[in-house]
């Protein structure tokens, strides 16, 4: 059953990036995360929900700048993903690319943090917040500087002895649930989220906009359903049809790749009748490409 507005919490997607578009929530947010002091932190709106079609689904993200123009992307995560790693890479290299492709050259790249809030421990290290920059294996003191850094916040640390008290019962407040979530944590910025929250949550037209969200996620669910089931059926194609010609002979390297690349589904089964059919490698390859001029030109 999904949600609705009013049982949400910080740590759902559409409520954080909701709260933390507001720019002294985003501002006190990368403060108690950095320990360091900004001064302005502005927020990009239209980059909060966005479709990527390397990504292949939509991202909830924070985007947002400062005035030393450090960049920073946020993201919750609520469940654990594969190469959370890689993950950060892309985000960083998104980042660099929209400024190398707006004009900016190589040495005035800025700063960027990637930022992710884990409600589990990414690194089973019972950490509050891993930290990660490029430096020298060979020679820890010297450092890359590239300009990029990747932090990892877990509601699953204990070392609180090496965290700011701040950032612990933030943490907190990020991991409970509903009821718990609205209790008093004796903290100034908590209390502010809590207010957000409650006012998001009397707010019609925030109503109107998770509604909306849930509509394109439920449509995104449906269509890669289907989009797997396809391509689940072109792979058991593929595998099928690699099994029968290797009966036959050597699959040539430049046919085989054709089979690999090949996302049609019907010049698949065309291809696995004729191999069923095919004495030889070299009559299936005589025909073959026929087979799939012929599907091509059935759907023209």
């Amino acid at each position: 059953m999904k949600k609705q507005l009013k049982e949400l919490t910080i740590k759902d997607n559409f409520m954080f990036g909701a709260v933390m578009t507001m720019p002294e929530n985003c501002k006190d947010f990368l403060e108690m995360v950095l320990q360091t002091k900004l001064s302005e932190v502005v927020v990009s709106k239209e980059k909060s929900m966005i479709y990527h079609p390397e990504y292949k689904g939509i991202r909830l993200d924070v985007y947002a700048n400062d005035e030393e123009r450090t960049h920073y992307n946020v993201e919750m995560q609520v469940s654990k993903k594969p190469a959370l790693g890689r993950r950060s890479r892309y985000y960083q290299s998104q980042i660099d690319m929209e400024l190398l492709v707006s004009g900016e050259e190589y040495e005035e790249l800025p700063d960027t943090y990637v930022i992710f809030l884990c409600d589990f421990d990414p690194f089973g290290q019972k950490k509050y917040r891993y930290t990660f920059s490029s430096e020298c294996q060979e020679c820890k003191e010297s450092k890359l500087q590239d300009g990029r850094c990747t932090i990892f916040l877990s509601t699953h640390g204990e070392n609180e002895d090496e965290v700011p008290k701040e950032l612990v019962t933030f943490l907190r407040f990020v991991k409970a649930g509903l009821q718990e979530s609205e209790q008093n944590f004796h903290d100034d910025y908590v209390e502010k989220l809590q207010r957000t929250i409650r006012e998001i949550k009397r707010d019609r037209e925030m109503e109107e906009r998770f509604m909306i969200l849930e509509e394109m996620l439920k449509d995104e669910r449906k269509e890669g359903r289907i989009e797997g089931r396809e391509e689940g059926r072109a792979e058991g194609a593929r595998l099928s049809l690699c099994t029968i010609l290797e009966c036959k002979g050597r699959i040539p390297d430049m046919f085989r790749k054709q089979i690999e690349t090949e996302q049609n589904l019907e010049v698949l089964r065309n291809w696995l009748v004729l191999a069923a059919k095919s004495d030889t490698m070299e009559a299936f390859l005589a025909e073959a490409e026929s087979v799939k001029g012929r599907q091509c030109g059935q759907k023209e």
